[in-house]
């Protein structure tokens, strides 16, 4: 039976590792070592509680639930006083410019993304990249659903400040 249980969660953990790690990435603003090690932490506790966590009728909602709450937790910590450069890497360009534009968006975005407080982020992220309704996200951060529609708000407002005219530029040239 033990066996059983350990080859469920290593099926599922395999399968959902990806999607936790890109939302890992958008919540930590693109820093992949810190995404690896939310990803790897959730992970963790999901196993610790797996018999548990299995029958929920949504484990993978569960885990991206565990995943916010580590990332959020993590932010709180004292340890985590590092931050990344403010400087992008450089952009390989392609072919035809179009992997170069593309590459463009993505890092414009997540620049903006880090320029949030990590629970704005995590709202945006919630509710805009893991399409979450309000409260679900609310549950996933343990706030009022009036509290996540605040942020929401107010996380837009500043991502789109924050991006001005240049996101329309990128976007426009798809």
């Amino acid at each position: 039976m033990h066996e059983d249980r350990t080859k469920e969660y290593l099926d599922f953990a395999a399968s959902r590792a990806g999607h936790l790690f890109r939302s890992a990435c958008l919540l930590t603003g693109g820093d992949t070592h810190l995404a690896e090690d939310l990803v790897q932490e959730t992970l963790g506790k999901l196993y610790v509680t797996w018999r548990r966590v299995s029958r929920v009728g949504n484990p993978a909602g569960y885990a991206q639930t565990v995943l916010v709450r580590t990332f959020l937790t993590h932010r709180r910590r004292r340890s985590s006083g590092e931050s990344p450069t403010g400087q992008l890497p450089d952009v390989p360009a392609g072919a035809d410019g179009s992997d170069s534009d593309t590459a463009l968006l993505r890092l414009t975005l997540l620049d903006a993304l880090t320029r949030l407080p990590p629970k704005d982020r995590a709202v945006v992220v919630l509710r805009y990249w893991e399409d979450r309704s309000i409260e679900e996200t609310a549950d996933a951060m343990r706030a009022s659903s009036s509290a996540v529609r605040t942020r929401s708000v107010r996380a837009l407002a500043k991502l789109r400040e924050l991006l001005g005219d240049s996101l329309a530029e990128l976007v426009s040239t798809y």
